[in-house]
């Protein structure tokens, strides 16, 4: 178990997926005083858009001519800051600008022709070499994102602490953990109830987003309702974040489930 404060690595896919799924354990660590960064891969601008990330863009209410990336990583900024957590944003392209045509595609595999992955592993490579602990998401949903980043974390540090992607985990609550996800940690939950309001005022930064993910019931709802959610999952009191992995090594970490696999 670490007795120390130690450095944090949370490797996010996107703008906003580290801060959605576990945001209350990022704000706990930098409250016990850990050294915490968030490491977003795909988060390049790019000047000519497809007409498939046009879409992505208009349909979250922003116009054409906005740099939308730029917007996305000025909100991650702000969320970080709420969180006490550091930034750092991989200068690579997301998988509409990769070729993806629709949003089916996203979620039908990587595909055979993608070098995300290849760009991926030295951009990201330096940034975990002084880590104690990494998080990094199961990929539920299949997004091919999240697909390559979970792959690359898993081959270059298995040791990682696996986080339930929010918000497809809150549509598919039992979903397993993408294959590469290394066997044998146990499941258990980070208590964040003294973090949750804090995730929540964060989560809210990335008004780009919020209506697209979050729809009617909004984001700080089902923030709150499914931590509350996984603590009963797991058998734990109060409201906590779930990973999978050597859990020890996080003090915060409250127990394991009963039922962990």
């Amino acid at each position: 178990m670490t007795t120390r404060p130690g450095v944090a690595v949370a490797v996010s896919p996107h703008l906003d997926d580290a801060v959605f799924s576990v945001g209350g354990t990022l704000a706990a660590l930098a409250a016990t005083g850990w050294t915490v960064r968030v490491v977003t891969c795909f988060t390049a601008s790019v000047p000519h858009l497809s007409p498939f990330a046009l879409a992505c863009q208009l349909d979250k209410g922003v116009a054409a001519d906005v740099d939308y990336m730029a917007l996305r990583r000025a909100e991650d900024e702000t969320a970080c800051a709420v969180l006490g957590v550091q930034p750092v944003h991989l200068p690579l392209p997301e998988a509409p600008h990769r070729g993806y045509p629709d949003p089916a595609a996203l979620f039908a595999g990587v595909r055979a022709d993608d070098r995300a992955a290849a760009a991926l592993v030295p951009a990201l490579r330096p940034h975990l070499a002084d880590a104690d602990v990494i998080l990094a998401p199961q990929a539920l949903g299949d997004h091919a994102d999240h697909r390559i980043v979970t792959e690359t974390v898993a081959a270059l540090r298995p040791d990682g602490l696996w986080w339930r992607d929010v918000p497809y985990v809150s549509r598919q609550p039992a979903a397993s953990p993408w294959r590469c996800v290394p066997d044998g940690g146990e499941e258990a939950g980070a208590d964040i109830s003294d973090h949750l309001a804090r995730k929540v005022t964060a989560a809210t930064s990335y008004h780009s987003q919020l209506g697209f993910q979050f729809g009617q019931i909004g984001v700080a709802a089902l923030l709150r309702n499914l931590a509350v959610e996984e603590a009963a999952r797991l058998s734990l009191p109060g409201a906590v974040e779930a990973f999978r992995g050597r859990v020890d090594r996080l003090r915060l970490i409250s127990a394991v489930s009963p039922g962990s696999v």
